[in-house]
């Protein structure tokens, strides 16, 4: 399948340029299951980014526009009364689609915010006591500007906990710039985004990334990286277990994306601070020397020993 997800980043790529690292990352974390906080100024293409994605996976999308306004029914539905059958009806919400592109998540209320907290995480939303299941797959890719603080609301530890990773796309460099411009001047490059895929083979693959072998020698090196973030001096909040398991299904999916089907304590490595950096709460002493997420899981990184296996491969 690996010439399957090269060809998959190969189509994102032709539509936002220069950023083949997040590309990849955004990739990671859909065959993880999870779900993905991109955090950056306006106008550098998440929106693109995430309508590539669907459009090359075969998703269905939905775009949600948040705002103070926007209800928690807007997103997972409400019931209404048909007369014609004599009982509640439910009218779906946003969240009955396979990919949600929830942009400025951080410009509504808290109420609202927590409205996706059972849908991310159980792939489920319950309406008057009724529960709905989801489509499979489901991926939530949020944005959130972070200039400007007026009408925002800072998104809750718990919910910041149900995103497997918070990426940042930054500014393209001076070529890709000019490319862009240049591509754009007649058309559109989303207009010629083709599929390479569906909501099938993606599952399949999610389930194929899912299942590579992971070692017990593995299993207990993510669980001594978080357990070093839990007793970390600098850090108030360390990775909590559902943290952990996220950073295990991120190394997984990394290792897929690799080719292999099993799993080293470098695809750990590679995914750490992506996965764990926004879960962490940073001390007041650490803020006041402006020490960073990212810096610390270096750190920490570096203190913790690897396992001294060189393969870890099924037997």
């Amino acid at each position: 399948m690996r010439s399957l997800t090269n060809e998959i980043q190969r189509e994102v790529n032709k539509v936002i340029l220069g950023k083949e690292d997040v590309v990849r990352k955004v990739l990671l974390a859909i065959l993880a299951r999870g779900h993905v906080l991109l955090e950056d100024v306006p106008g550098v293409g998440k929106t693109t980014m995430a309508m590539a994605f669907a459009r090359t996976l075969g998703l269905e999308t939905k775009r949600v526009q948040f705002t103070s306004d926007t209800l928690p029914s807007d997103i997972i539905g409400f019931s209404v009364y048909d007369k014609n059958g004599g009982a509640l009806k439910y009218q779906p919400g946003a969240v009955m689609t396979n990919l949600l592109l929830a942009d400025e998540i951080n410009r509504t209320s808290s109420k609202t915010q927590s409205a996706l907290l059972e849908a991310m995480e159980e792939r489920r939303v319950t309406v008057d006591g009724v529960t709905h299941a989801l489509p499979a797959p489901f991926v939530v890719l949020a944005t959130q500007n972070p200039v400007g603080s007026a009408g925002t609301q800072k998104l809750p530890e718990s919910q910041l906990d149900r995103f497997l990773v918070q990426l940042s796309m930054g500014y393209p460099d001076v070529y890709s710039q000019s490319l862009l411009m240049k591509e754009r001047h007649h058309d559109d490059p989303l207009n010629a985004c083709r599929a390479i895929t569906d909501t099938a083979g993606l599952v399949q693959m999610s389930d194929e990334a899912m299942n590579t072998y992971v070692a017990d020698d593995v299993y207990l090196y993510i669980a001594q990286l978080a357990e070093a973030t839990r007793k970390s001096p600098e850090i108030t909040l360390g990775l909590s277990p559902r943290g952990a398991l996220a950073l295990s299904k991120a190394s997984k999916a990394n290792a897929y994306l690799e080719g292999r089907d099993y799993t080293t304590p470098d695809d750990v490595l590679t995914v750490f601070p992506d996965v764990a950096a926004h879960r962490l709460v940073l001390s007041a002493k650490a803020r006041l020397h402006e020490v960073t997420a990212k810096d610390l899981l270096a750190d920490i990184a570096a203190r913790v020993k690897k396992p001294d296996v060189k393969e870890f491969k099924l037997k």
